[in-house]
This record gives C-alpha cells, structure tokens and sequence, in this order.
C-alpha cells in the first residue's frame, strides 16, 4: 500500500476545493482540483527529482491546452473549434510516441483543452491555468516536501533514490541464486528493470553545491559500482555455472548498505575459479571501495536523448500513427458532442467536452490493449456513476462533496493499478466536482458519453490507414536492434573503455524491455491490430540472447583475452539467424533496414558481420 501517495491525495484536491469554497471561487477551485487528481494520476513510486518532470511536464501541458481550449471555445464556431482540437489531438498524439512523460503531457493537454472549450466558467484562459498549475503544483510540492514513512534514514530527500538503487543490488543477488536454474532468464529481465527504474530515480538535475550533495553523490558512485557487479552476474547466468550462488551475501549486504545509509563492511569474497566468478569478485572489491568512501562520484552510463532523437521518435512511424489515431477519435468525438449538444434531447447544460476527453483517455496504447481498455473503461464509468448517484442522495452539501473528493484523491494512487478501478475512482470526483461547482447530477449522462465514447475509439482504432501498421512496434525493435549491434561491436573491438561498455549495456537492455513490452501489448490486441506484430517476441528473444552472450564475451576477454570457441559458436548462430529474421518474419516482414555492426572488430573473431534481410 503506497501510503505516501495516499496521504498526498487526500490533501491535494479535497483542500483545494475547499479553500475555493470558503473564499468564493468555486469554478477555480474545481479546475485546482481536477488538476490534482490527473498529477496523482502521474505520482508514480520513484525519486523525488524524477516527479519533478513526471509531474511537472504533464501540468504545463494541461494549462497551455486550457489556455487554447478555452479561447477556442469563446472566439470560435463548431466548425473551426473542431478542426482547432483535431490539429491539437495530431500533435499531441505524435509527441507522445517519445515517452511516458510526453505520454502524460500529451494526455493532459489534450484534455485540458476539451475542458476549456466546454466547461462554462465565466473565468478567462489565464486565470484558469494559473489555476491548473496551482492545483498541480501543490500536490507536486507535497511530493517534494513529505517525508516517506519508514524511509527516514540518512536524508529522506533521497529515499527513492535509495529504494532504487538497493532494489539493484538485490537483483544482482537474485541473478546469482538462479544461475543454472530454470528463472535466470526472469532474474536477468528483473536486473534490467531495476537497473531502468534506478536509473530513472537519479536522472534529473544534482544538487552540487547544496546541503545532500554529498548524499546525492553517495546515490550516484553506489549505482556505478553496481553496473559491473550485474555485468558479472550476467555473464556467470550465462555460462550457467551454479556454484555462483554461493556468493550473492555480498549482494544483498551491500543493499541493506544503500537502505541504512551505512558502510558496507567486510563482504564475503566468492571463488576465483572462472572469469565470470574473477569478475565478480573485483567487482565486489571496488563495490565495497565506493561504499567505504565518504564523498562519492561515478556516472549514470547512460545516453541522453537528443532533440534530434526526440523529433525522430516523433516524427517517424510511430508517431504519425498514434498522432492520426490520437486526432480522428478527438475530432470525431468533439464532432459528435457538439452537434448533440445542439440538440434538443440533449440539453443545453451537457458536458459536452466530456466524450473528447474520455476518448483521449481511451485511445492510450500504454494503458494496455484496446478492448480491455473499453471494456474497462465502461465497467468502472457505470460503477462510478451509479455510486455517486447513491452517495449524493445523502450526502450533505457542500462539505459532504469535499469529503467525498479528499477520499477519492487518496485512492487514485491505489487504483491507478487497474484501469477499470482507476476510472471508477476518477468519475466519482468528476461528479462530485460537478456538483460542488453548482451544477446538478449528472450520472446518466456520465454514462451515455462514455458509452458512446467507447465505441468511437473502437470503430476509429480499427479503421484501416494508409501505410503500414505496427509502427510503434517497428520502430522499438529497430532501436533494440542498433543499440544491440553497437554494444556487440564495442565489445569485439577490443575497447578498454569500460564506461562507454556499460553505457552501451545499459542501452542495449534498456531497449530490448521497451520492444518487448510494446510488442507483448500489440499482440494482445484483436486480429486484425495483433497481427502487425507477429514474430516480434521471436526477434526479442532472439536479440536478448545475443546481449547475454556479448556481455559473456566482454568479461572473458577482461580476463583472458581470447574468446572460447563457445563464444565465437554462439554469436555466429545468433547472427545468422538475426540474418534470416530472427527466427520468424518480424512485425508482418515489414523491418527498415539497420546499420551492421563494424566487420573489423568481427573479422577478428571469424565471425561474419549481421546484414539486413531483403
């Protein structure tokens, strides 16, 4: 139970609401509040400096799509404030094919504006998305300023920072109690995800000449002296040598180290028998080295994406595609909202803005595959709904409301693990904020926009594009790939920097789990979506071996110099059949054509370079 979360939502949205209630600012106050609860969407286990943008980006997002909505919808017609959020679902979409964070931004942006084209406040844009910003911006500060419960060693500005990096070290232990069993493969995934997720936890701007830089630092050489401890580990879970389990104490005493934020002291040394134990064994020497010292330093190895590679990601298939989605489910859900809301059945007082919003929500390819999330979706709206029908009949108003929306703040951090929880949560504090704002009950209509909604997004998410499908998945495997082959010919060119090596690791696996997770979700999809990703898991699957054996390769050849005919068998085998597709076809054989690693570093080896296929 994150109970840190939890105490941050139950004071974000319900204060906010109301201290605009006592001082006469409702409207504001609920645009506060709503802006609290998408942040507590977003506030997500992890560092502190990591929330800063996790949160942060998404809040600047949403205020500048209020702004644009807003004056959209006062100065514009139906005509042209469609086209106006059509454009805006177009970009918003492409961009958030970068990464989660733009996920969220994109999201919030895109919602905000439906919001401010919709909701009849008589507030201009400005003051709204000060508003916006002020509602984000507290729960942002209650991240930064709480302390986590029983997180309180050394200083708790860090205690994600630590939770993450020891998190690293226990991997690295699992790795090694697994080696020569059946679930290494799953402890060297785990490893990976840890490695990303403390990586992540200490991305962000250092504290260098404030109080906790020397912490800070600490954080930083602890998680540089753990790259060649799971390196090590890799390479014995490769060689399947199970006598490497004996020496996964010193792991573990090295992660209670970083939790305590104490010395590691003396650590039990394994064997010396094989290269892989040698390399474990230099790497728990320098490990406790870095622990013992007082100031710290060390590097995340890590590759900073560029503009350039941003605007790649945007632009290119994946981005075009998920932007064409983004912007014909938000248009055509605008569309129909508004010539409904001219309609008499309808009314005049409707929520219109509420189908384009749910819609954005609901054509998200990260929240899992597209029926699921309909259906789910439509399960938590008309649970939410008909709950808050029942509560308001008893609830007294206001305070009853503002209750109601601080419990509903405290439980999205629980139900963000399930969408239809998640959903069901959300359409409560909708309404009750609704409510509070001076606007009657409006379950039944909750219910017919989402269900109408749903099927939108389902009709348009199935709609034949011209070009090829599959982008996402296409365009992931095809950086797993590049970043696989560069670290291959790092490691065969015989380079003795070994901080460029595990940056290039690091990237190399980094890739390889995002392929994999975009294309576990495309396969789950209906027919005619999951068969644009067919043979991706072969190809992943296929690469991840190829990882393993370079990172087999590159402690042997510290240690020896030479590579064992071993090595050279299975990296030949691998390459060819990364020549042939990768034992499969690929996404529906529809792969763009990848650089090869260098053939000097490869002809020394005998081993013939990686070429695409035709």
């Amino acid at each position: 139970m994150p109970w840190n979360a939890v105490t941050r939502g139950a004071l974000a949205a319900g204060p906010l609401l109301l201290l605009a209630l006592r001082t006469g600012h409702t409207a504001l106050g609920v645009v506060a509040a709503l802006a609290a609860m998408l942040a507590g969407i977003n506030d997500r286990p992890g560092s502190r400096r990591a929330s800063v943008e996790r949160l942060g980006v998404p809040a600047l997002a949403g205020a500048a799509g209020l702004v644009v909505g807003t004056y959209g919808g006062q100065h514009l017609s139906a005509v042209p404030l469609t086209l106006l959020l059509t454009v805006l679902g177009l970009g918003a979409g492409s961009v958030s094919a970068v990464g989660p964070v733009a996920s969220g931004a994109g999201t919030q942006l895109l919602v905000a504006a439906a919001v401010g084209a919709g909701m009849p406040l008589s507030e201009p844009g400005w003051p709204r998305a000060l508003a916006f910003l002020a509602g984000a911006g507290w729960l942002l500060a209650l991240r930064l300023a709480l302390p986590t419960p029983g997180a309180l060693a050394g200083d708790f500005r860090f205690d994600g920072e630590r939770a993450a990096v020891a998190a690293v070290y226990d991997a690295v232990a699992g790795l090694l109690d697994a080696v020569g069993g059946p679930s290494a493969t799953d402890r060297r995934a785990a490893l990976t995800a840890a490695l990303d997720h403390a990586q992540d936890a200490l991305t962000g701007p250092r504290l260098r000449r404030h109080t906790g830089a020397a912490a800070e630092r600490r954080l930083h050489a602890q998680y540089a002296a753990a790259l060649p401890l799971a390196e090590a580990a890799t390479a014995l879970a490769w060689a399947g040598d199970a006598s490497a389990g004996r020496a996964s104490a010193g792991p573990r005493r090295l992660a209670a180290a970083v939790r305590g934020s104490t010395h590691a002291g003396p650590l039990p040394a394994p064997g010396r028998s094989a290269p892989g134990l040698r390399a474990l064994d230099d790497a728990l020497l320098r490990a406790a080295e870095a622990f013992d010292r007082a100031e710290g330093g060390g590097d995340l190895h890590t590759r900073h994406r560029t503009t350039r590679d941003l605007l790649r990601t945007a632009l290119g298939a994946a981005g075009r595609e998920y932007g064409v989605r983004v912007a014909l489910c938000f248009g055509v859900g605008a569309t129909v909202a508004q010539a409904l809301h001219q309609t008499r059945w309808y009314g005049q007082h409707a929520h219109w803005y509420w189908l384009p919003a749910t819609a954005v929500f609901l054509v998200k390819p990260d929240l899992g595959p597209l029926v699921s999330r309909v259906l789910c979706r439509a399960a938590g709206t008309v649970l939410g709904a008909l709950l808050f029908a029942a509560l308001a009949a008893v609830l007294p108003r206001p305070e009853g409301l503002v209750a109601l929306v601080a419990v509903c703040g405290a439980l999205v951090p629980v139900a963000t693990r399930h969408f239809a929880a998640q959903t069901a949560v959300a359409t409560v504090l909708v309404l009750a904020l609704v409510m509070a704002g001076g606007e009657p009950q409006a379950s039944v209509s909750r219910i017919g926009e989402t269900l109408l909604a749903c099927a939108i997004v389902l009709l348009v998410g199935h709609v034949p594009l011209p070009g090829r499908r599959g982008g996402a998945v296409r365009a992931r495997l095809a950086s797993a790939t590049e970043a696989a082959h560069a670290y291959l010919a790092h490691v065969l060119g015989e380079s003795g920097d070994h901080a460029a090596r595990w940056t290039l690791r690091r990237e190399a696996y980094r890739t390889l789990a995002e392929a994999r997770a975009a294309g576990t979700r495309a396969a789950a999809e209906l027919p005619a979506l999951a068969r644009h990703a067919e043979g991706t898991d072969d190809v992943v699957a296929t690469l991840e071996r190829l990882v393993d054996t370079t990172t087999a390769c590159a402690v042997h050849l510290d240690h020896t110099g030479r590579l064992t005919p071993r090595h050279t068998e299975r990296l030949t085998a691998l390459l060819d059949v990364l020549s042939r597709g990768g034992e499969h076809t690929g996404p529906r054989a529809e792969r763009e054509p990848r650089t090869p690693p260098r053939a000097q570093p490869l002809a020394r080896t005998g081993l013939r370079p990686w070429t695409p296929s035709p």
